[in-house]
């Protein structure tokens, strides 16, 4: 597995690995009709360039060497609040869990947040997604939690988590 810095024209494969990983990930807990409007929000053109014209905003595609497929992405960004990075975005295709691409993923999310100079890692993780349990193996806490509007009559009902990192 390698992680590769994601550019402008990546916009369509990101979007599309978005839809792919939010179809199995969501698919018991939010409806279509929330999961079409956050997709086309959160990951539209514009949204998505903007991120990536933002310094302290990267993603990262996680391709597989050995099935010379990419599995995945990561967004982040670094100086979210005063020693903070965000991390926004971590998905997985289906296919692709359990070969420890996510825990790998978060390893190199490590790394990049060190080298940031951050000393913490927040992150918001629906209530009803398994992967909570995921972070907490990974050393992430529960700190607290909200229920946000993201607009068109719909809410994100999340915990709030973090992990503290150790600056090099």
């Amino acid at each position: 597995m390698k992680l590769i810095e994601a550019t402008e024209k990546d916009i369509p494969l990101v979007q599309d690995l978005a839809k792919r990983s939010w179809e199995n990930a969501y698919a018991e807990i939010l409806s279509q009709e929330q999961m079409h409007y956050m997709l086309t929000t959160m990951y539209s053109e514009a949204q998505l360039s903007e991120h990536l014209q933002n310094p302290n905003y990267h993603y990262y595609l996680v391709f597989d060497e050995v099935l010379n497929s990419f599995d995945g992405f990561l967004g982040y960004e670094n100086h979210y609040e005063e020693n903070t990075t965000k991390l926004h975005r971590i998905y997985l295709v289906p296919e692709s869990k359990g070969k420890g691409l996510g825990k790998k993923t978060l390893e190199f999310l490590n790394e990049k947040v060190k080298e940031s100079g951050d000393l913490r890692i927040i992150l918001n993780v629906n209530k009803h997604n398994s992967a909570k349990n995921f972070y907490e193996s990974q050393g992430y806490q529960i700190y607290d939690d909200g229920v946000f509007d993201i607009g068109n009559w719909f809410v994100m009902d999340d915990f709030l988590m973090e992990k503290i990192v150790k600056a090099i």
